[in-house]
């Protein structure tokens, strides 16, 4: 897949709160190391998490560099769909705790909920919220907060040796990065505690047949479907892809005259867009529509 490097700032560091199985902690790639890949092809963002020897447990800095990725995708009108993957065997094994900046005092009550707050919810608000549609393409291993990254996109592709592990309980921790906002929206509430209380790997393909990954495919497909999906959706009417994005997501947080509401506004906003009026135009034409993103 198409990347380039650009770093995340600052060196490697191993303290994975992901699997105890991830493998043996290697040196890592060294300060100014890429450690999150982008690059921009095609009007698709490609987003690499790049730390395989750490199985792509993110750290603090490429946590923020993946929010600062999508929070650009979303202003930038070259941009029309992300991708977010990773290289090795590893999606994302957790998160890297020791990429955090140091305390500058001992704990005190408010400390770990605001470090909840401002740290893994706001990546996941990140994928969330971003005005672009966003694929995970999970090339292996997505545990923890690296599982939450995946099921917070809005298409999730997998490769047929990826699992999905919800691993805080095998730490004795509840579940964070909204987590327990996602899954039961996915799968319903008592699949959602079945994940949760006993922390099992789950396959790409039950994943799939849970409705947790809307493909599975081998390993050597995974980037190639990654961008057909991806081309398809760059090559879409990008305000009203993001328009309803919007609209699904809030769908299950309100009630039924909210949502009819929501979506009637959205529907007035995006037919003030070419890409719209295109659309229309096309189809009473009888041709294949053109669309600009705007």
């Amino acid at each position: 897949m198409p990347v380039s490097g650009e770093a995340g700032a600052g060196p490697d560091e191993h303290a994975r709160t992901g699997l105890p199985d991830a493998g043996p902690e290697a040196a890592g790639p060294g300060p100014g190391a890429a450690t999150v890949l982008h690059s921009l092809d095609g009007g698709v963002s490609w987003i690499t998490l790049n730390r395989p020897e750490a199985m792509n447990a993110v750290t603090w800095d490429q946590r923020e560099r993946i929010i600062a990725l999508l929070a650009d995708a979303s202003a930038d009108p070259g941009v029309r769909a992300v991708v977010l993957t990773a290289t090795g065997r590893g999606f994302c094994a957790g998160a890297d705790l020791r990429g955090a900046p140091a305390p500058a005092r001992e704990r005190v009550p408010g400390d770990v909920a605001r470090t909840i707050r401002l740290g893994a919810q706001r990546l996941i608000a990140a994928v969330l919220d971003c005005e672009k549609p966003v694929i995970a393409a999970v090339n292996g291993t997505a545990a923890g907060i690296g599982a939450h990254l995946a099921f917070a996109c809005d298409l999730v592709l997998a490769a047929d040796t990826a699992t999905f592990i919800e691993v805080f309980v095998r730490r004795g921790l509840v579940p964070d990065g909204g987590g327990a906002y996602l899954l039961p929206r996915l799968v319903g509430p008592q699949r959602a505690k079945e994940l949760m209380f006993f922390g099992d790997a789950l396959t790409a393909a039950d994943a799939e047949r849970l409705g947790l990954v809307n493909r599975t495919v081998p390993s050597g497909e995974l980037e190639a479907l990654a961008e057909e999906w991806a081309g398809r959706l760059a090559a879409g009417p990008t305000r009203a892809l993001a328009l309803t994005k919007q609209l699904v997501n809030a769908s299950l947080d309100g009630d039924r005259a909210t949502a009819f509401a929501a979506e009637a506004a959205a529907q007035e906003i995006n037919m003030t867009t070419r890409d719209a009026n295109e659309g229309v135009a096309s189809f009473v034409e009888r041709r294949s529509p053109e669309y600009r993103g705007c």
